[in-house]
């Protein structure tokens, strides 16, 4: 399949109208909206909540985290200052204290403090806790692939419909237990809430945003081929409209010449030689945080449909598979003056959006591929937060690594086996980068 053609903004118009249409007026009790990377699904959620509102409606609303909601109400009240917004939070979890500042933001940690409000907003767990309430005829669901369906179970009798938003190729909903035991079963409470809501729904409109406005087009055909072959979408830029540049050139060192070519390209790949190492391999460390002193001392400047701008620290992210790298990558970043730059694991920078990003592969220097290091949802997330270059270091052999452990995880009845799998979108993306390799030696 290829991704549609034509004017971007125009088709990403018309499915929006389609999603607000079926949500004002379907007979279903839901509708499901697939989202890839950058496509605009906190804006889909800010205004099918003011549509609700501008209809009568009251509409109730559902993310994943706190800051999620924070963000979110942040948004609707910059877009509809008069909308008047209740945000429902835990008391031991208070909001963001920016949130008391905005006239139209009512915060309590009681919902019936907020009866007047014409949308409230909470966490999915808040939510959980509401009870002896009238249901909201309306809810809207945002991030709803990272919600699991136990979650979905203890709020679904607050609503009457619901609005579903997500992005299916990220990464699932978490667990701090094992659910084999329930894998294959139409109830198994660690499933996506959506994937379960379609099981026991199949007939509930669903539709797919078709246009990514963060990935640049440098970057949208390779994670739609790799993450997402049968929901294809596109970059809503071309390539000559963003560019990255440096005031100063190359000193000629590797890390320079990866970083010229993820400015010409989109991508770099600096690769060390093939070697087994720690988790937190010093040497690879080493290249992540030299790799952005270099984007900063080189003066990086963006350009791009919003117009031009300095590369600065806060729009530098380095995204790594575990949190004990992310440690060592602060502490390697700290040692060479940097601050500011945004160091996290890839299920903390689900949803997050950076000019430049430094991935430390999951599976560089491992004896093996675990099916942690090849979930697909991972590498996706790593590789679709920038947008206009992605730099990978990792170690040589990543390849090889993937062939001699191609997956053994037992195919269990009833279970929808996710396409495409870790192992094939990794060489997916190994492939593209291999183009745009440097080879270094610490």
């Amino acid at each position: 399949m290829t991704a549609p053609v034509g004017d971007p903004s125009a088709e990403a118009a018309r499915v929006t109208e389609e999603i607000l249409h079926d949500t004002l007026h379907s007979p279903r009790r839901g509708v499901v909206v697939d989202s890839p990377p950058g496509a605009g699904k906190s804006t889909l959620v800010v205004r099918a909540a003011r549509e609700l509102a501008a209809a009568g409606e009251k509409p109730m609303v559902v993310a994943q985290t706190n800051s999620q909601v924070d963000d979110l109400v942040k948004r609707l009240a910059k877009e509809d200052p008069r909308l008047p917004i209740g945000r429902l939070h835990g008391s031991d979890s208070p909001p963001d204290p920016a949130l008391s500042e905005l006239p139209s933001v009512v915060l309590s940690s009681s919902v019936g403090d907020l009866a007047g409000r014409e949308v409230v907003i909470a966490t999915a767990a808040k939510w959980a806790f509401v009870k002896d309430v009238p249901a909201w005829r309306h809810a809207i669901v945002d991030e709803a692939y990272q919600m699991r369906s136990d979650a979905l179970l203890k709020v679904a009798g607050l609503f009457e419909r619901a609005l579903f938003v997500g992005d299916p190729g990220q990464l699932d909903p978490f667990t701090v237990v094992g659910a084999d035991q329930w894998a294959g079963l139409s109830y198994d409470p660690s499933a996506s809430a959506v994937v379960t809501l379609l099981a026991h729904n199949p007939e509930l409109p669903q539709h797919r945003l078709p246009v990514s406005w963060r990935l640049p087009a440098s970057a949208a055909r390779l994670v739609s081929d790799a993450f997402y072959p049968y929901t294809p979408f596109r970059a809503g830029t071309g390539h000559e409209d963003r560019r990255l540049s440096f005031a100063a050139a190359g000193d000629g060192s590797a890390h320079d010449r990866v970083l010229d070519l993820a400015a010409e390209s989109g991508w770099g790949l600096l690769e060390l030689p093939e070697r087994r190492t720690v988790r937190t391999d010093p040497e690879a460390v080493a290249a992540v945080a030299t790799l952005v002193r270099r984007l900063l001392d080189r003066g990086g400047r963006t350009l791009s449909e919003k117009g031009t701008a300095a590369l600065t620290a806060d729009r530098i992210a380095v995204g790594t598979a575990h949190r004990d790298q992310a440690a060592a990558v602060r502490s390697a970043l700290a040692g060479l003056g940097v601050a500011g730059v945004t160091v996290d694991t890839a299920n903390r920078l689900q949803g997050q959006e950076y000019d430049v990003t430094v991935v430390l592969h999951p599976l560089s220097g491992r004896p093996d591929a675990t099916a942690f290091h090849l979930e697909t949802g991972r590498l996706c997330v790593l590789a679709s937060r920038h947008r206009h270059a992605c730099v990978v270091v990792s170690r040589a052999g990543v390849e090889r690594l993937l062939d001699e452990h191609p997956s053994t995880e037992p195919v269990q009845l009833g279970v929808t086996v996710k396409f495409p799998d870790g192992w094939e979108a990794n060489h997916a993306v190994l492939a593209h980068l291999n183009e745009r390799r440097v080879r270094y030696r610490p």
